[in-house]
């Protein structure tokens, strides 16, 4: 356990920080898995939907630090690029 008053409150602070950033990364699980499942059913206008969401999402992880900015553009442009195939 901690030591002093400032590994004490680093501690509280690093409990805050991981709960909000489990709380963004499982909804951009969601996004995610939203756009893969509208990919699937072939639906135009909810495939747009969902795409955009789940590039926003993404995107707002990336800006937040949750997720690298990299990490965020592999994922969105795998994303369209399957949306892309399934148009085709």
């Amino acid at each position: 356990m901690a030591n002093t008053k400032s590994a004490e409150k680093r501690y509280r602070q690093s409990l805050k920080r991981r709960a909000r950033n489990v709380n963004v990364r499982t909804s951009v699980k969601d996004a995610v898995k939203s756009a893969r499942e509208a990919i699937a059913s072939k639906d135009g206008s909810k495939l747009t939907d969902s795409l955009k969401a789940a590039s926003k999402s993404l995107n707002k992880a990336a800006s937040k630090g949750v997720l690298h900015k990299r990490t965020a553009a592999r994922r969105i442009s795998r994303l369209a690029k399957a949306a892309a195939k399934k148009k085709a």
